[in-house]
């Protein structure tokens, strides 16, 4: 009843029992509890059956069986207790593997794969991350343990009853088969339709990300009531997928439970002519009875429970097709022949620009899926303390360059190096440790202003935020806000300009100690104005660290001491690889 990879790769349910990894002795703990309490159901049908027939037959009061009824009642706290611990130990278990899942998830999109979420659709990873991870939850903490049930409890039954009652047992023996086949045939089927309400979740989220993103520029153009009908549209098309997974789950019940009914009927048959004949004893009869609704019990629970897990395994495969993909900065790259990354350099020994030239040699590089190199055949040396400007237009291959030199991607062949020392061989966080970012579009979060700039080093004083502020010309916007660094700016707060915000970027450029600097595009979309503020900042940040800027804009370019011309993802500029002395 688990779902497989159409794709080929290891099934879902497979690589989800893997994951328990993080969790194994709280799964022991419930398999061990699961032992326990298929022993305690078999105790309990014993001494209700010995109890009942020695009070129906006249044999005993209820006074004599009153050792009999205590440990009944024994039997009864003890399996309703271990019940409870079966289920904690599910719901800690559950909790462990998704805090790693989501830890790892976090890993994935935040340091192996920055930038991950251009690549893919955003609304698709939002739902996987939240309702995926959340779904899995019931996968663990009651499908899994519903399965050591339907193992360890139909095992003792038959084990117990195959001696007293071998008609029965058989019976038993036959049914459990044909219910399971039912219950893999109806699984099968609603594999699919999970699939399809999952699609049309993901298709629904991601629409109305897009919406929400959008709404100023819907609005500019009077499209926002088109949005509503396609929102309605899909939206509809997901209650239909919802309905029809729904149906599926009852009619799966239905289907599971007369089974079980039928199967019961049979024994209890089976068990009434035999009474009748005298070939069975009452209380060997009632035990028999009593214990084939706890044959089928569990087995019903995990179609219950396979359900209810629908959604998280449907989200699962998009989960592991995320966490599963190649990181190009941490695998090896071609010139380590594809053995492992080398352990990272001690601080003392990472490279630093201040010290030692940035260089690219005979780079290329080319993205997965095109057939055109972004970057070839690049050769360029940015001494200590230089102030480069890369130019072309757009397409030219300038953000690649940058990628590579914030170490965010490995180049197809050639190398990335600082003073000798291959980028590939060099820890990522140790490297990115000495630099300084400043994209093209500045993410603000709800926050104060000074938090913000103080982003990369949350333990800055309020004088060195300041500082930092002002170099990046900051004072005016500072001074006109009503509790200066402390306004909340952001969602909910006071909204920042196009020049403003990169002013903020600056800013956080300022506050840090990097010694690279690489700025991708910082006055695209700005006006003159406020471009000529950008270009005075970026001239200052200049003047003590190496800078690498990406630019279109000639202007700004004219800034720098050098300026390198890229067109077609090759360089232009004569003599790329001279070094400039400072």
């Amino acid at each position: 009843m688990a779902s497989g990879q159409p794709d080929g790769k290891p099934r879902v349910d497979r690589r989800l029992a893997r994951e328990t990894r993080a969790a194994r002795p709280h799964f022991l703990i419930g398999a061990l509890l699961g032992v326990a309490s298929a022993a305690l159901t078999v105790a309990q049908a014993v001494l209700l059956a010995r109890v009942i027939a020695a009070v129906a037959m006249g044999h005993a009061t209820l006074a004599d069986e009153r050792a009999a009824l205590v440990a009944l009642g024994a039997v009864l706290a003890l399996r309703a207790l271990v019940a409870g611990a079966f289920e904690l130990s599910g719901r800690l278990a559950a909790a462990r593997v998704l805090t790693e899942l989501r830890r790892r998830l976090v890993q994935r999109l935040l340091v192996d794969r920055p930038g991950l979420e251009r690549e893919e659709r955003t609304g698709e990873l939002v739902a996987a991350a939240v309702q995926g991870v959340d779904g899995l939850e019931t996968y663990f903490a009651g499908y899994l343990p519903s399965l050591i049930l339907a193992l360890a409890v139909p095992v003792a039954v038959l084990a117990w009853v195959t001696p007293i009652d071998p008609l029965v047992a058989l019976i038993f023996a036959l049914t459990i088969p044909v219910l399971i086949a039912f219950m893999i045939l109806i699984g099968v089927g609603a594999q699919s339709r999970t699939r399809a309400r999952w699609q049309a979740l993901t298709l629904l989220s991601s629409h109305f990300l897009d919406v929400v993103r959008g709404l100023e520029t819907l609005r500019a153009h009077r499209r926002e009531r088109a949005q509503v009908q396609i929102i309605d549209s899909v939206g509809e098309r997901y209650r239909v997928e919802t309905m029809g997974t729904l149906r599926l789950a009852f009619i799966s019940s239905l289907v599971l439970e007369l089974c079980a009914m039928l199967g019961t009927a049979l024994a209890a048959a089976t068990i009434g002519v035999q009474l009748t004949g005298g070939d069975l004893s009452l209380d060997a009869g009632l035990t028999v009875l009593f214990l084939a609704p706890e044959l089928y019990g569990p087995l019903r629970a995990v179609g219950q429970q396979f359900h209810a897990t629908a959604d998280g395994l449907a989200a699962a495969g998009r989960l592991f097709s995320v966490l599963d993909q190649t990181d190009p900065v941490a695998a090896a790259g071609p010139l380590a022949g594809g053995a492992p990354s080398p352990a990272p350099l001690p601080p003392r020994h990472t490279p630093d620009p201040r010290d030692e030239p940035l260089r690219f040699e005979r780079v290329r590089f080319t993205y997965p899926g095109s057939d055109r190199p972004a970057l070839q055949e690049i050769t360029l040396t940015l001494a200590p303390g230089e102030f480069v400007a890369v130019i072309g237009p757009s397409g030219a291959g300038k953000s690649t360059l940058a990628a590579l030199a914030l170490g965010l991607v490995h180049p197809d062949s050639g190398r990335v190096s600082c003073g000798g020392v291959d980028l590939c061989a060099v820890s990522p966080e140790a490297w990115r440790d000495r630099l300084a970012w400043v994209p093209q579009r500045t993410k603000l979060f709800a926050d104060t202003l000074g938090a913000n700039i103080a982003l990369a080093v949350p333990r800055a004083t309020a004088a060195e935020i300041r500082t930092a502020a002002v170099r990046a010309g900051l004072e005016e916007l500072i001074a006109s806000l009503p509790a200066g660094l402390q306004t909340r700016i952001g969602d909910g707060g006071r909204r920042l300009s196009a020049g403003e915000g990169q002013r903020v970027a600056l800013a956080r450029a300022f506050l840090t100690d990097a010694s690279l600097v690489v700025l991708d595009e910082p006055t695209a979309n700005l006006d003159p104005a406020t471009a000529g503020v950008i270009g005075d900042g970026i001239e200052r940040l200049a003047g003590e660290r190496t800078v690498l800027l990406i630019t279109h804009d000639a202007r700004l370019a004219a800034r720098a001491q050098r300026t390198v011309r890229l067109r077609d993802g090759a360089v232009l500029a004569p003599k790329p690889q001279t070094v400039v002395a400072v």
